[in-house]
């Protein structure tokens, strides 16, 4: 006798993660509806419910894969250039060539997603919000270990300098979505590099 077998998915789970993804990210949380999403993802919304949990649940989901895909390449310039200033000016460079990649919707979703939240999805913009502030964090951890070894100077201020290249990558991605081109950005990204302190 046979044993019998789980019944199947009857469709491609990260291939349905990518279509949700790809939504949220040129839509955000709020212009995204629910019926947007099973049309993408060709599910059906018991479907979508089953395998992703609610709406909230999804976009949770989405936001975890865009950090370990799209927007990991912030984490690996930090982690793989021995030197801060080559850290940065990388960050800033792969940020005008992804923001701008046409591959994919323009600027970054963690930036984007939650700019049009309403107050009953206040939650969504403050989680998204902690990520950017985290962020920050990250840039000023290192900057602080920069200066520790000499790569800055002295009187060098990290917290000042991560506030600032939070914000460029942040202006980065809105250039981005209102049109900027990769060179443009690109040599946005070179003069932003300008005010590295000088050792």
């Amino acid at each position: 006798m046979t044993a019998k077998r789980g019944r199947p998915r009857s469709f491609d789970r990260e291939a349905a993660l990518v279509q949700a993804t790809m939504l949220f990210w040129r839509h955000g949380f709020e212009g995204t509806s629910i019926t947007d999403l099973t049309g993408a993802m060709g599910v059906s919304p018991p479907s979508l419910y089953a395998a992703f949990g609610d709406k909230r649940a999804l976009f949770a989901e989405v936001v975890e894969r865009y950090g370990a895909t799209f927007g990991a390449f912030m984490g690996v310039a930090l982690a793989e250039e021995e030197d801060a200033r080559a850290a940065f000016a990388r960050i800033l460079r792969e940020a005008a060539v992804n923001y701008t990649d046409p591959a994919h919707p323009a600027g970054c979703l963690v930036i984007s997603a939650a700019t049009n939240c309403t107050p009953q999805t206040a939650d969504i913009e403050g989680e998204l919000r902690e990520r950017r502030v985290a962020n920050v964090r990250v840039f000023e951890d290192r900057l602080t270990e920069a200066r520790a070894r000499g790569q800055l100077p002295e009187g060098a201020e990290p917290r000042a300098l991560a506030v600032y290249f939070a914000a460029v990558v942040q202006g980065l991605s809105q250039q981005a979505r209102d049109g900027a081109t990769e060179g443009e950005l690109g040599r946005v990204a070179e003069l932003a590099m300008a005010v590295w302190p000088g050792v």
